[in-house]
């Protein structure tokens, strides 16, 4: 008579389940976090992070921050986990100067959508998340659009992962697509809790559209749908060009590169020989 087995089951499967898990919850509560400032429009947002709204954006935006990059962090090789902080600086440093002058773009995704390529779309979005918050310490304006920017992240991982960036011409084409999808989600909160927009160029836009009888909101979406899908493709190209850039060793380093096989042409014989390891 055979007797039950009992073998436990692997913790692989149960750890990625937990990822997982933490991953929903942080888009969710990234998510949370955008309707709860579109629905309630606090004005009281633009005062700094002693604002009552502020602190409450804050939490949302940085607890969904936290459980992705709580969820991704395993999988993540030291090398990436070392560009993330490059790339908040680099978004923030690029956002804050193009922001201050007459280009009707932002510039201020490169380093978001570098993570997500290298390491995913939950990489790519708590990278996104991280940015706009820390750099709402200097620039409280930024703190509202986070959904947006981890929704970019996300988004460019997801491109990554099915191949657009395999095809050097597909990079600003998912851009573009990027830029669409990102300008809708952005414009409400750009015409609810602002009024506007706090670039130079894209608030001339958004007034000349103004000028010509359309509503707040309609200005603001034809303005985001003008400048957002254009600065995405700018972006994704760029990113392209300088993951491309790369020694192939350096980019096959990548769990999520290797695993997804995000770029054009064979793997080098020795990261090839590499395992593979779990990537979002």
């Amino acid at each position: 008579m055979s007797s039950p087995s009992l073998t436990l089951p692997s913790p692989a499967p149960a750890a990625a389940r937990r990822r997982r898990l933490l991953e929903i919850l942080g888009a969710l509560a990234i998510a949370g976090t955008y309707v709860y400032l579109v629905l309630n429009q606090p004005a009281d947002i633009t005062g700094g992070p002693g604002s009552a709204s502020a602190l409450i954006a804050l939490s949302g935006f940085l607890v969904g921050a936290i459980l992705l990059v709580v969820a991704v962090l395993p999988g993540l090789p030291a090398s990436t986990v070392v560009l993330i902080p490059v790339a908040l600086v680099l978004n923030i440093v690029l956002g804050q100067f193009v922001g201050s002058t007459l280009v009707p773009f932002y510039l201020d995704a490169i380093g978001t959508v570098l993570i997500a390529v290298l390491a995913g779309p939950a990489a790519g979005a708590a990278t996104g998340a991280l940015s706009s918050i820390v750099w709402s310490f200097f620039n409280p304006t930024v703190l509202p659009f986070a959904a947006g920017a981890a929704l970019i992240g996300c988004l460019a991982g997801l491109a990554a992962r099915y191949g657009l960036f395999r095809r050097f011409y597909l990079a600003p084409v998912a851009g573009f697509a990027t830029g669409i999808i990102g300008g809708v989600v952005s414009a409400p909160v750009a015409a609810f809790v602002f009024g506007g927009t706090s670039g130079v160029a894209t608030g001339a836009i958004v007034s000349a559209f103004r000028s010509m009888g359309d509503t707040l909101l309609a200005a603001i979406t034809k303005q985001a749908l003008i400048s957002d899908p254009m600065d995405k493709a700018i972006v994704f190209t760029v990113v392209a060009v300088l993951v491309y850039a790369l020694p192939r060793r350096t980019t096959y380093q990548f769990p999520f590169i290797r695993r997804h096989h995000v770029l054009a042409g064979k793997a080098p014989v020795q990261a090839a020989g590499q395992d593979s390891t779990p990537a979002s």
